[in-house]
């Protein structure tokens, strides 16, 4: 049975407003809900796209246990809110980066205690710790570093890293909130039979996400290539050929909707979701990309010293997932990228003042 009422925190944000959009387009009889704060800046061009589409919108934090008692029991949290960032909390105050996306989860386990709800938690890849990932034996090639197939320990291969590699370790204090979120959710489901699932997801990117040096990488390569503006391939001597997988949020939204259906079967699960070794690019091979759908070419320079929290490689092995579901991405980079410009180009008055230099 479908959910009659969906709760998304961190709804007019980047995913939270595009499962939204997606969840009410799919069943228009559903009553869906956007919770949000409004503190990154962009998400309130969210806000006529959510209204025009039947999307309720409420203004609250979830630090404040307070906001979530609103009208109405969700059937079903979709917990996609969150400091996204992971230099938050480096030579600044954690204040926020911990009561956001720890003491948050914790008050929305307290709603989903009280009201019965299922839980959908969007986690991150970045629950691994640092120096594992950096310590993995690599290839180089011309555009990218690769990983090789035997890395002497599970968890690990050539197509990339499971729900199995180690977690021993320090993984900057965005992921550590994250790991813990999913242990207090681990807690609740023995506690109290909460059901929930955990999405371990890499990069996601497409249109309507506000990109940044920080968080939002492919966007903000875009939007340099449309706008202009400086670019750096940051760490491992500035060669550019650091890789991360990333997942079109399309494919996002379908991989909810197999969850939603299937949540009696899932329920309990961690997956690793992410585009994998099929959908990844290194900044080079990301660079050529842009250039070719926008037709611009712009500086880039190298800067050999890596910021904290850096790592050369990242894929997704989300063979757990597809075989619990069937689910594979199925837009490529090229896609992604090119759905990204559309989109800057049709916004671009808009855009021009949150995505240009």
């Amino acid at each position: 049975m479908r959910p009659r009422m969906i709760l998304v925190t961190g709804g007019a944000g980047f995913v939270g407003s595009n499962l939204c959009l997606h969840l009410k387009a799919r069943d228009p009889e559903a009553r869906v809900v956007a919770f949000d704060n409004l503190r990154r800046r962009g998400s309130e061009l969210n806000l006529p796209r959510l209204k025009a589409a039947g999307v309720e919108f409420v203004h609250g934090d979830i630090r404040n246990p307070e906001d979530l008692e609103f009208d109405g029991e969700a059937d079903l949290l979709l917990e996609c809110s969150a400091e996204p960032s992971v230099l938050a909390g480096f030579n600044s105050s954690p204040d926020y980066v911990l009561k956001t996306n720890l003491v948050g989860t914790l008050n929305l386990l307290e709603y989903c205690r009280r009201h019965g709800t299922r839980m959908l938690f969007l986690s991150t890849s970045r629950v691994y710790p640092i120096d594992s990932l950096c310590n993995l034996t690599m290839e180089e090639t011309a555009t990218r570093f690769e990983l090789v197939g035997n890395q002497g320990f599970a968890g690990v291969s050539a197509r990339g890293i499971t729900e199995d590699f180690p977690l021993a370790g320090a993984r900057s204090l965005y992921g550590a909130t994250k790991l813990a979120s999913e242990m207090f959710i681990e807690e609740y489901a023995y506690a109290y039979s909460l059901e929930a699932i955990v999405n371990r997801c890499g990069v996601i990117a497409g249109p309507w996400q506000m990109g940044k040096v920080d968080q939002g990488v492919v966007v903000l390569w875009v939007a340099r290539h449309v706008f202009g503006g400086p670019l750096s391939y940051i760490g491992f001597g500035g060669s550019g050929k650091q890789v991360r997988d990333v997942l079109h949020i399309a494919d996002l939204c379908d991989l909810v909707d197999l969850q939603i259906a299937g949540f009696e079967k899932l329920r309990g699960s961690v997956f690793c979701a992410g585009g994998g070794r099929e959908v990844s690019f290194s900044l080079l091979e990301l660079t050529a990309t842009c250039e070719q759908v926008t037709g611009k070419k712009i500086p880039i320079r190298p800067v050999a010293e890596s910021r904290p929290a850096d790592i050369p490689i990242y894929l997704t092995d989300s063979s757990k997932l597809t075989a619990a579901t069937g689910w594979t991405p199925r837009r490529s980079v090229e896609t992604l990228v090119r759905d990204t410009w559309e989109w800057i180009k049709a916004n671009e008055r808009d855009l021009a003042p949150l995505l240009g230099a």
